[in-house]
């Protein structure tokens, strides 16, 4: 039986939480402050602890050193959107902002006890990939929740984002991480080619066809298989993926013979499917199947103050990979680097710091150097100066109802989950928490 700490100073929550975690069949126990748990209890023997973030004394967060890798989750009923990144930078599992749902409150719950070794807490599962901002650390609380399972996932994302380094992450989560994921750039495949390439062909099935082949799909038996940019899939080949993710079987070009397949797909895009199932340019029926559980990444310019560690982070590695002297960026760099748009995100910029290391005859890396194009003026982001308006003093449920109500007559439901960094059912379930449904005649 899982053991969970509870501390809080509110006797009626306390008490609440233990009644119902109780009939969830976990051993509870109570504390109203860090010191008392602390005088009271060997930390390290729980299973989790789940503190407020504001008692008196110390603050919640202090367990998280004393406690040395339980998993701590934070509830506050003061979930700024500061106070949440904090929590998660020193190390929290997660948190949950009050009031609470007790459903939610149980999965997070069943999500930190549970959560696989290689994601220990606080750390980000995303190997090479950094990020403080809201966006990004729900997006690493979705990928530790829904990596150990089976599900089918769809990453949505602008080019150079890391579609693939979140497909690896979801793969190294799961139960088939001892086997390698197979990935296939489906816009890197001429249309002639792309289901021999996923499905194998026999021998003679075609000119060229000199010996049979196993494809993509066979290839990720009892693995994982990412698709990048599946948009550009033809309609040929999305029939015989659908029938790979209905019935579990393949069949190999110019073959009668159908094969069992176990392969958990991982499928991305930067274009939107759904429009495209309007167009008849993507299979309504494939894009349900593979629309399970999509998972959005942030494009850089939305990332807020993660632009500057991603810089001085690849700076790093990059003279490092390439035996160089520790270089700087020099304030006006640092500037330009900040003032740009990065149309391309990381891997744009991943690109202009590494010409400046080749070219950087100094130690410091100036401006012109990083060959940024900053003649077109840039125009403000009207989400990122709402975040960074109302970032120290709203409540993340505040700035969210203000952020959708402003903006959802201009913006359909997708639009509005990716700008928020969420998944379109999240969207809905806080709009009914919240009381704002949409109404039926916007988009």
């Amino acid at each position: 039986m899982s053991s969970i700490l509870i501390v809080e100073d509110e006797v009626i929550i306390r008490s609440a939480l233990r009644r119902f975690l109780e009939k969830q069949d976990f051993e509870i126990s109570e504390a109203s402050s860090v010191n008392e748990a602390n005088a009271a209890f060997q930390l390290r023997n729980f299973s989790l602890i789940i503190t407020d973030l504001r008692l008196p004394g110390s603050p919640g967060t202090d367990i998280i050193a004393l406690a040395r890798g339980v998993p701590v989750l934070i509830m506050t009923s003061y979930a700024s959107l500061r106070s949440a990144v904090d929590a998660m930078k020193m190390g929290a599992a997660d948190y949950i902002a009050k009031p609470f749902d007790y459903q939610e409150l149980l999965e997070t719950i069943n999500n930190a006890i549970g959560d696989d070794k290689r994601f220990p807490p606080g750390s980000s599962p995303i190997s090479g990939m950094l990020g403080k901002c809201p966006a990004m650390l729900d997006l690493m609380v979705r990928i530790r929740k829904v990596a150990p399972t089976k599900t089918n996932v769809l990453i949505e994302g602008e080019s150079g984002t890391g579609k693939e380094l979140v497909a690896k992450a979801l793969h190294h989560g799961s139960d088939r991480h001892d086997k390698e994921m197979i990935s296939l750039n489906c816009a890197a495949i001429p249309d002639s080619l792309i289901e021999s390439e996923l499905f194998g062909h026999e021998k003679g099935a075609f000119t060229g066809a000199i010996a049979t082949r196993k494809g993509m799909v066979e290839a990720a038996d009892n693995s994982t298989l990412f698709l990048d940019e599946i948009g550009e899939l033809p309609l040929d080949a999305q029939a015989r993926l659908l029938r790979v993710l209905q019935e579990g079987e393949i069949r190999r070009v110019g073959s009668t013979e159908t094969r069992k397949i176990n392969v958990r797909l991982i499928a991305a895009t930067h274009r939107n499917l759904k429009e495209l199932t309007g167009k008849g340019q993507f299979r309504e029926d494939l894009y349900y199947r593979l629309n399970v559980l999509t998972l959005s990444i942030p494009p850089l310019r939305d990332r807020g103050a993660d632009l500057e560690l991603l810089a001085h982070s690849i700076l790093s590695r990059t003279c490092d990979h390439m035996r160089k002297e520790r270089l700087s960026f020099s304030p006006a760099a640092l500037e330009a680097i900040l003032k740009y748009r990065w149309p391309g995100n990381v891997r744009e910029l991943e690109n202009a710091i590494e010409r400046a290391v080749i070219l950087c005859e100094e130690d410091i890396i100036d401006p012109d150097l990083l060959a940024i194009d900053l003649d077109t003026p840039n125009e403000p982001d009207p989400k990122q100066e709402m975040i960074n308006k109302h970032q120290e003093n709203v409540s993340l449920e505040d700035y969210f109802q203000q952020y959708v109500l402003e903006n959802q007559d201009s913006m359909t439901e997708t639009e509005l989950a990716s700008r928020l960094g969420i998944s379109r059912k999240n969207l809905w379930e806080r709009r009914q928490r919240l009381n704002i449904p949409r109404e039926r005649s916007r988009k």
